[in-house]
């Protein structure tokens, strides 16, 4: 089970760290998780060796590799209990980012976050996922460099390049990302910080951290490799993770939808998700679940946890494109094409009830377009069979909240994006 947060702790329940030279990333991601949590009033190096466990040595090191990569700063000083006034660091969110892209059926949608998680710049086109590797490849990779070359110019003049240690930024925060993430992350060998190539794909960026795509399962998120798509059997075994690094020339991560968009919901700060067990459920152009539990996201044994959608609750009900009858998915679809939302929403309870039953979880989330189009009713509606289930069986605590999530339509890709972003801070892996 990928998890949020699986650190070593101290007695005071703080990310512990580890004094070895193997486990530098996994020190440097406490640390920037620290900085980060601690905003612009910023939080000392004492503060830091107290909280991660680390002496202040190994502290004094890592964030004088921060400073200089400019991922950190000095936020002024501090009084302290003797002796000479604490100097305070703080996170520099601008000085990464990293890109989320949403590859639906038919539409794509990339987002560029800085290190706060704050969307900086967003992209949107219309996608056929059936029109062929070509084409998907050149689409991303296209919104991927639009995005990037948009920050460039409004953050350099016309002309001017980076210098040749502009990488360093990339390089420290990669180094976390990979170290976190492990084999789930691929990428291209370091190099000078530049500008978009032309015809070449993505030269190194300093402050570009990786590309992270989501689209629908199942897949394999470890090897970034597609398996039988519903409705789109020509990507099984594609491998889109290395097809991506390859053309883009920084580090790629791949993760179903509802997976990206659970690990965005828990990392970064939703009300209803921090610290809980809950269900994302998408209803848009398919219908998938992404689960946290325990504070982790649960991609399965297989990789393949979360496909909702088919699950089969009519036996004799219409068929569904992945081959069986009565899915949860094409009853869903089918009640919102003909407007009936109410029935849609009904039929999306009785699924979520299911769930809830199997994994009394803490909160169900729900998002997706189709649910972007009537939200009060699809809550309105999972919330009365859900109540109902609780009543029926005495259920203590009564019964399971349901919300919109937050984010909107942006929540699959901005979750993208934080599976780069979310082990640079020691909260997620890839």
């Amino acid at each position: 089970m990928g998890g949020v947060n699986r650190t070593r702790t101290t007695r005071d329940g703080e990310p512990a760290g580890a004094n070895l030279g193997a486990v530098r990333s996994h020190n440097t991601a406490l640390v920037l998780g620290l900085l980060r949590d601690a905003g612009a009033e910023g939080v000392s190096r004492l503060e830091l060796a107290e909280r991660t466990g680390l002496t202040p040595q190994a502290v004094s090191k890592i964030t004088a590799r921060l400073r200089a990569a400019g991922l950190a700063a000095e936020a002024g000083r501090r009084a302290s209990t003797g002796g000479k006034p604490r100097t305070v660091l703080r996170l520099v969110p601008e000085a990464g980012h990293a890109v989320g892209v949403h590859l639906d059926r038919d539409e794509l949608r990339a987002v560029l976050l800085d290190l706060d998680g704050a969307v900086v710049g967003e992209r949107r086109a219309e996608l056929d996922l059936g029109a062929g590797a070509e084409a998907v490849l050149g689409a991303v990779c296209e919104a991927v460099e639009g995005l990037v070359r948009e920050r460039l110019t409004r953050e350099r003049p016309v002309g001017e390049r980076p210098g040749t240690d502009g990488g360093s930024t990339a390089s420290v925060a990669r180094e976390a990302v990979a170290g976190a993430g492990g084999g789930a992350v691929a990428g291209a060998a370091e190099g000078p910080a530049g500008d978009v190539a032309s015809g070449g794909g993505l030269v190194e960026v300093g402050s570009l951290v990786g590309v992270g795509v989501a689209l629908p399962g199942p897949l394999d998120h470890v090897r970034g490799v597609l398996h039988r798509v519903t409705g789109f059997p020509e990507w099984d075994g594609f491998p889109l993770r290395d097809a991506l690094a390859e053309r883009l020339g920084v580090p790629v991560v791949v993760d179903k939808d509802t997976n990206a968009a659970a690990l965005g919901l828990a990392v970064g700060g939703a009300p209803d998700a921090a610290g809980r067990s809950f269900a994302y459920l998408h209803l848009g152009t398919g219908l998938g679940a992404g689960l946290v539990i325990g504070g982790g996201v649960h991609r399965g044994a297989r990789t393949g946890a979360g496909e909702f959608g088919h699950q089969v609750i009519q036996l004799d009900g219409p068929r569904c494109e992945c081959g069986n009858r009565g899915c949860v998915e094409v009853l869903c679809l089918g009640a919102a094409a003909r407007g009936e939302a109410a029935e849609a929403a009904r039929v999306l309870g009785v699924a979520a009830g299911n769930l809830v039953g199997l994994l009394d979880i803490d909160v169900v989330l729900l998002g997706g377009r189709t649910v972007a189009k009537a939200p009060e009713a699809y809550v309105r509606g999972v919330a009365e069979v859900l109540d109902a289930r609780a009543r029926r069986e005495g259920v203590r605590g009564g019964p399971v909240p349901v919300r919109v999530a937050p984010r909107g339509e942006r929540v699959v890709a901005e979750g993208a994006a934080q599976l780069l972003l979310a082990p640079l801070f020691g909260r997620g892996d890839a």
